[in-house]
């Protein structure tokens, strides 16, 4: 194999690489239309404890939003080291 066809596969690996990695935004959006949900129907449920339900709402928001953001940092050291 000549150098230019090495650099060729290790770029389209680092392609493929980073399109894999963000697959992990795909769950984290899952994850908080599952939050959400139960939220709403806690809510439904029993209205006179929104500001706890909400507050824990929040929480279970950053932290699924920070395996997003760690997902998509993956995917750009891929591709940009």
């Amino acid at each position: 194999m000549s150098s230019n066809e090495l650099d060729v596969i290790i770029l389209l690996a680092k392609k493929i690489g980073g399109g894999l990695a963000t697959i992990g935004l795909t769950g984290a959006g899952v994850g908080i239309g599952i939050v959400f949900g139960a939220f709403l129907i806690a809510f439904s449920r029993n209205t006179k404890i929104k500001n706890d339900l909400f507050g824990y709402t929040l929480l279970g928001f950053a932290l699924t939003e920070a395996i997003a953001l760690f997902a998509l940092m993956m995917a750009f050291l891929i591709l940009f080291t």
